[in-house]
């Protein structure tokens, strides 16, 4: 009855869908993979981390109490 109304598929559209969907069969460990990793998942965490660790060891340096042991 209502004939006639398909959906045009975009071809560039598709085409990034596939790539998507197959993304960890087509993924390569490269220089710039690795030093992203690096930075997003080692350096920036850990200077967080550090940031707030000297931001309590100075509330407590304020306050003459000692140290908080975060890390035993």
């Amino acid at each position: 009855m209502g004939g006639g109304m398909e959906a045009n598929k975009n071809k560039f559209i598709e085409d990034w869908g596939t790539v998507r969907e197959n993304l960890e069969h087509n993924f390569r460990w490269t220089r710039r993979n690795l030093a992203i990793v690096g930075l997003f998942g080692v350096a920036i965490p850990y200077l967080v981390y550090k940031g707030t660790v000297r931001e309590f060891h100075m509330q407590d340096e304020d306050n003459n109490r000692p140290y908080r042991k975060f890390l035993p």
